[in-house]
Order: structure tokens, then sequence, then C-alpha cells
């Protein structure tokens, strides 16, 4: 069995092995190391205010991260009611993926945007089979626009 907990800077290194080992599972998926300054970085993020609207949780068993979910209050002013979030990203290590691990970070995401007075939740979706699947899957879901990539330069 697994827990749903809130990602906590005490849980960063947990974090790092669990994208190590994502990384091992999956090669030709995740193109990037989670090096020192990555650590670092993620470490760091939880004093920089600039992360005030994130909204993390990850899945942990035996004492190790399994799966991870990550979001943001969307805060624009051409929204001024803030009731909009970004899931910018969802994984589950391969080997955990029948589990329903990916479904339990989703309700508490979705839980915790409901505490907030979000009521919608944004994601892009990844192209291939088994992430449409999964997000065909969510109920009280619907398809709407692709997403674009703007570099800025």
């Amino acid at each position: 069995m697994f827990e749903i907990k809130r990602l906590e800077k005490e849980d960063v290194q947990k974090v790092i092995e669990f994208e190590r080992e994502l990384r091992r599972q999956e090669p030709d998926t995740y193109y990037w190391e989670p090096d020192e300054t990555y650590a670092k970085q993620l470490e760091t993020s939880f004093d920089d205010p600039r992360f005030n609207t994130a909204i993390s949780f990850i899945a942990v068993k035996d004492d190790a991260v399994i799966g991870r979910i990550d979001g943001s209050v969307i805060s624009s002013r051409s929204d001024a009611s803030c009731c909009s979030a970004y899931l910018d990203w969802i994984c589950v290590l391969k080997n955990e993926r029948h589990n329903k691990v990916a479904q339990a970070l989703l309700k508490a995401i979705r839980d915790e945007c409901k505490k907030l007075g979000i009521s919608v939740l944004i994601a892009l979706m990844a192209n291939n089979e088994e992430a449409q699947s999964f997000y065909k899957g969510v109920e009280d879901a619907s398809m709407h626009d692709t997403g674009i990539w703007i570099d800025i330069k």
C-alpha cells in the first residue's frame, strides 16, 4: 500500500531518488538527469515566494517516492478570481502504474484545488499512448484544445 502526502522540503532527496529510478525504468522518455543543481533548485523552491501557488503531492511506499504530481494556481488579472489551476506534471514509476497511484495523486490535487476555490484544473497531455489512455479515463474531464509551447528568447 502507499500513502499520498504533500511534498515538503525534507522529501527532496527521496524525490531525486524517484526521478533517477523513473529515468532508469524509462530511459527514452526523460532526457535530463536530476543532478545536484536540480536538487538544490527544488530544495530552495520551498523558500522562494515565486512558488507560493505551487501544489505538489507525492505517493510514498515503503519510505520511497513512487509517484509525484505538481500543479499551480493560475493567478492572472484576466481571471481575477483565481479559479483555475495548471496541472504541470503527474508521473508514477512504471512498475507501480497498475496500483492506481496516478488516480490517487490526481484526487489529492483536485481535493486541494476544491479547498482553494478552484473550479478547473488545466493540463497539457503527454502525447504517448499510456498518458492519453489515463487522461481519457479521468472522471469529470473533457478534452479541449491542444497546447502550444512558445520559446522566450
